[in-house]
């Protein structure tokens, strides 16, 4: 696991000169879009197809396109322009498989607008497959779960990598958990030390 702050290598759309000229808080609207479109596409799909549709296979293979599609958007696209946190896999030489986390430096290239859009998209559309796998289990329409299952590893892989990302590997939540744990044991104490 290594974790890669980006300085050296710009990631997706550092480089626009003209950022600042453009009018809207969104920097990025066609990306914000198909951020979203992909996932909510794959989800009202779920849902309409026993109304629009009789074949089986025709809505399966339509939602896995579009929860591909979305893996991809939000992995290799959105993720660097709205958030500028990319990551990925990589094998060495000895064939060790290494995820590399990665996130830009200065955070001045991101809008608020466009972190809430990606992180809410990131966040909820997961649960919507949760309780799909539910539902599915408990009407047992068996059928639909290596669809929903699917959706749901798709939507969590994406939330995984960015939130590890975010706030580093499993050992920096660790320590970021272990020194505001000291830091407040340290405060009591010395409020106690000054009461006395």
């Amino acid at each position: 696991m290594m974790r890669q702050d980006s300085q050296d290598a710009p990631l997706f759309g550092e480089d626009d000169g003209n950022a600042g000229a453009r009018k809207s808080n969104i920097r990025h609207p066609l990306v914000s879009f198909f951020h979203l479109f992909f996932r909510t596409s794959a989800i009202l799909v779920y849902l309409l197809c026993d109304i629009f549709s009789s074949q089986f296979i025709a809505c399966m293979v339509t939602i896995i396109l579009l929860l591909s599609c979305d893996f991809w958007t939000v992995k290799n696209v959105s993720g660097r322009l709205l958030v500028g946190l990319r990551w990925w896999n990589q094998v060495d030489k000895d064939g060790k498989s290494h995820w590399v986390f990665e996130s830009r430096k200065t955070q001045t290239l991101n809008t608020t607008s466009e972190s809430r859009i990606f992180w809410l998209g990131l966040i909820v559309c997961p649960v919507f497959w949760i309780i799909f796998v539910f539902t599915t289990i408990f009407s047992f329409k068996m059928k639909w779960l290596a669809v929903v299952v699917m959706g749901l590893v798709l939507q969590w892989a994406n939330l995984y990598g960015y939130v590890r990302c975010k706030f580093g590997g499993q050992t920096n939540l660790r320590n970021m958990a272990q020194n505001y744990l000291s830091v407040q044991i340290f405060k009591q104490a010395m409020k106690k030390t000054a009461d006395a």
